[in-house]
């Protein structure tokens, strides 16, 4: 692998306890892995989440018109990717903010080749905003993005080890795959990520790979191809 796309929820970012906010020693981990990944030469795209702040289907977005809600939805993502831009800033590594909705004083416009050049120079970019539109989730803005910038490799960090037959979280005997067809994934309504998501990604011959980023240096384990998780293909 030369290039990878990297999906983190806005949960990824959060005190565990409450699952709000950001905390500074896991966003600090999160960008030494990443920025460990970018020195041994990959290619790093990310694309960030903000249900650590506000998602369309939280209970306090109830009442909403569902447009407002995702575009509130949008704007958590960008205080993600500047709060993650920092913490590689700091790291020294050089960082590029994108963001599908204008908003020139943080972030970039999103633009496909001005991001595979950052790339080319061995930046990480960072990609905000989703797709700049309403009633689609950061899990298929992920899929775009790998597929705009031609990345080898689509990863979805979650919170458990990979894609399991049942929910692991409510069942104890739930079993993991090691690997599964995005048929297989679809017809068994597993919900590794929507249906968008995953018909993006089938289409454009996109692997993903589903792991347990929570967990200490698997997140650099992910970048460098190593075979953690779970392999959707």
């Amino acid at each position: 692998m030369s290039r990878v796309l990297l999906k983190l929820s806005g949960e990824s970012f959060a005190n565990p306890d409450s699952n709000f906010g950001i905390q500074p020693d896991v966003i600090e981990r999160i960008a030494s892995e990443i920025t460990h990944a970018n020195n041994d030469g990959i290619e790093i795209g990310v694309v960030v989440g903000g249900g650590n702040f506000f998602r369309g289907v939280q209970e306090s977005a109830k009442n909403m018109a569902q447009a407002n809600a995702d575009y509130m939805g949008m704007l958590a993502t960008v205080i993600n990717a500047v709060a993650l831009k920092d913490a590689l800033d700091q790291n020294g590594t050089q960082t590029r903010v994108q963001s599908a909705i204008t908003m020139t004083a943080v972030a970039e416009p999103y633009i496909r080749l001005r991001a595979i050049r950052h790339l080319e120079k061995g930046r990480v970019v960072i990609f905000a905003a989703g797709t700049g539109n309403p009633y689609f989730t950061t899990d298929t803005a992920a899929s775009l993005r790998a597929a705009e910038i031609d990345a080898d490799l689509m990863l979805k960090s979650t919170r458990v080890d990979g894609v399991y037959d049942m929910d692991p979280e409510k069942d104890n005997s739930a079993v993991q795959y090691e690997e599964i067809s995005y048929t297989d994934v679809v017809a068994s309504k597993l919900e590794v990520m929507d249906l968008t998501a995953i018909t993006l990604c089938e289409e454009n011959k996109m692997p993903i790979r589903v792991f347990n980023g929570m967990k200490n240096k698997n997140i650099y384990n992910a970048l460098v191809g190593k075979e953690i998780g779970t392999l959707i293909r």
